[in-house]
């Protein structure tokens, strides 16, 4: 089984740490996983790794966010891709920070991104995995927010969350997109508050003699 990953966002040095990067980020994380390193090809810094018999392609459009699709639709025909069996990973304002989201299809949500893959495709049916970077800024800011750099202490959260990405991007190659969704969508159980204890003497000590 061949398997299609794709990272998005915005090649340079000015770029490398923002937040509209974080596709990218959760890539170079799977390629470490997989002891891979990926080199520039056409559109896009590819490498080509496996994983328990499966065969997992990465790509990182080097065309600007704005035409990733581009880089996108080159690859799924290169290599005569079933688009199940394409994840694109990107980030969200929509979501607050930390916060995954899988999806089998869905629309652009406005994502310059995805958009422009849902053009070049022609269709918004395949499986992305939307990662929350927040939504902390000023009316008219958005651009300025998305292409600025994680705070110190999202910087210090990203380890566990990139190696979650990973988890839940080998789980979608081996498990399906129905069985990944499960666990990475699903809402965290709240904290069991602890019983109240009785207050005065302890009841399991009482004799009813004494009373």
């Amino acid at each position: 089984m061949k398997y299609l990953i794709v990272g998005l966002g915005n090649i340079g040095p000015k770029y490398t740490d923002t937040r509209h990067n974080i596709g990218f980020m959760v890539l170079n994380r799977l390629a470490e996983t997989l002891k891979v390193t990926p080199e520039l090809r056409r559109h896009a810094y590819t490498a080509k790794g496996k994983y328990r018999g499966r065969t997992i392609q990465l790509v990182m459009p080097t065309t600007y966010m704005n035409l990733s699709g581009k880089a996108v639709r080159y690859y799924v025909h290169e290599h005569k891709l079933d688009l199940k069996n394409m994840m694109v990973i990107t980030d969200d304002i929509a979501l607050p920070f930390g916060k995954l989201r899988l999806k089998a299809k869905g629309s652009d949500g406005g994502h310059n991104g995805l958009q422009n893959i849902n053009e070049l495709l022609g269709t918004q049916v395949y499986p992305r995995l939307r990662f929350g970077i927040g939504n902390d800024f000023a009316k008219g800011h958005q651009v300025d927010y998305v292409l600025s750099p994680f705070s110190d202490e999202e910087f210090e959260a990203l380890p566990k969350l990139l190696d979650k990405c990973v988890k839940g991007i080998l789980s979608f190659t081996t498990l399906g997109i129905g069985r990944t969704m499960e666990q990475i969508n699903r809402k965290p159980k709240p904290p069991q508050k602890e019983p109240k204890k009785a207050e005065g003497k302890d009841a399991s000590m009482t004799n009813p003699q004494d009373s």
